[in-house]
């Protein structure tokens, strides 16, 4: 076999459900030179025999004994990788079948190292997205777009709308990660592509983003972001900044700094709104009361975001009435 153009990489856990669909989205692009890479990172399900099952020649199947986590099992991936692009997938997103060779031919004429596209979001049992990454955030990108760190930084803001670049899954010339010895930190467990991709542009990536979507972002109940309490999340990317502010990569940058300390400071005003947020969901009105009367900034940070969460609503219900009406629908059956 030819050195391959691109290696995906794919972690998998416990992803029974969806985990074909992730793999027929790969092995159906329209380029065709190409390798998967599953890593099963210890499932408890069927996960594992459902890609053992798949007798695509391309493909490549890494059952890991014991649970690694997505930074884990996504650096065993890149570690194996023969392509000169790296490509991430999740196992319960999906691709569209012209993906890479579209990111390919932009990441070609661009001299890029690495390059994201626009993304769907769509929720678990619909069949149409409610919207894309592009038009939740509220920015106008019409063309493509390069995207340096410090402006990576000041629009991913979480709770706070922009463009979260961080959720999107870029084509990453695997010769600079190896140049630069960038890999994910194994310690975090949430929001790792953020931090990975962060590192990138710390090290001079050139990162263009393209304002088509090609991407399908899957919610859904039971995936470690959702089943992670908003609280601890909080913190923990809290904690995680701190770290990365200690590093000579950011310390010798002085604007990404200043950007990465201005989103710290952002993110720890945030942590009164989850708290009382998190007592209002366990239903408890004493320690509601409570934390309303320690937190007071609640009230502050609720009247700024109410407009955002009337926004995403009105978007999702507009979708599930329009869905079928929807130009994606070819794209989106599972068969």
């Amino acid at each position: 076999m030819d050195i391959p153009e691109v290696t995906v990489i794919m972690p998998a856990y416990n992803t029974e459900a969806y985990i074909s669909q992730a793999i027929e989205s790969v092995l159906g692009q329209t380029l065709k030179n190409l390798e998967l890479i599953v890593v099963d990172d210890a499932s408890t399900d069927k996960t594992l025999a459902i890609a053992q099952n798949f007798t695509d020649d391309r493909l490549k199947i890494i059952a890991s004994p014991k649970n690694l986590g997505p930074s884990g099992a996504r650096n065993l991936a890149i570690k194996e990788a023969k392509g000169k692009w790296i490509a991430i997938l999740d196992s319960d997103d999906w691709y569209l079948p012209e993906r890479l060779e579209k990111l390919l031919q932009v990441a070609d004429a661009e001299n890029a190292d690495m390059v994201a596209d626009d993304l769907y979001y769509i929720k678990d049992g619909d069949k149409t997205p409610w919207n894309t990454l592009i038009a939740q955030s509220g920015e106008q990108i019409d063309t493509i777009k390069e995207i340096d760190s410090v402006y990576y930084v000041e629009t991913d803001l979480p709770g706070r709308g922009g463009l979260t670049v961080g959720l999107t899954k870029p084509v990453i010339k695997r010769e600079f990660l190896v140049k630069n010895n960038i890999e994910y930190d194994e310690s975090i467990r949430l929001s790792e592509d953020f931090w990975f991709y962060l590192k990138c542009l710390a090290y001079k990536a050139r990162f263009i983003f393209v304002p088509t979507p090609y991407y399908f972002y899957r919610s859904r109940l039971g995936s470690l972001v959702a089943s992670t309490n908003k609280v601890k999340r909080l913190e923990e990317t809290c904690n995680i900044s701190k770290h990365f502010l200690e590093q000579d990569f950011i310390k010798t940058n002085p604007q990404l700094f200043k950007a990465l300390s201005r989103r710290l400071a952002l993110l720890e005003k945030t942590r009164p709104y989850f708290r009382v947020l998190d007592a209002i969901k366990s239903k408890s009105f004493s320690r509601t009361l409570v934390e309303m009367a320690n937190n007071p900034y609640f009230f502050v940070h609720l009247a700024k975001q109410s407009p955002q969460i009337i926004s995403r609503r009105i978007n999702y219900f507009s979708s599930k009435y329009f869905s079928k009406y929807s130009s994606v629908d070819k794209h989106l059956s599972k068969d």
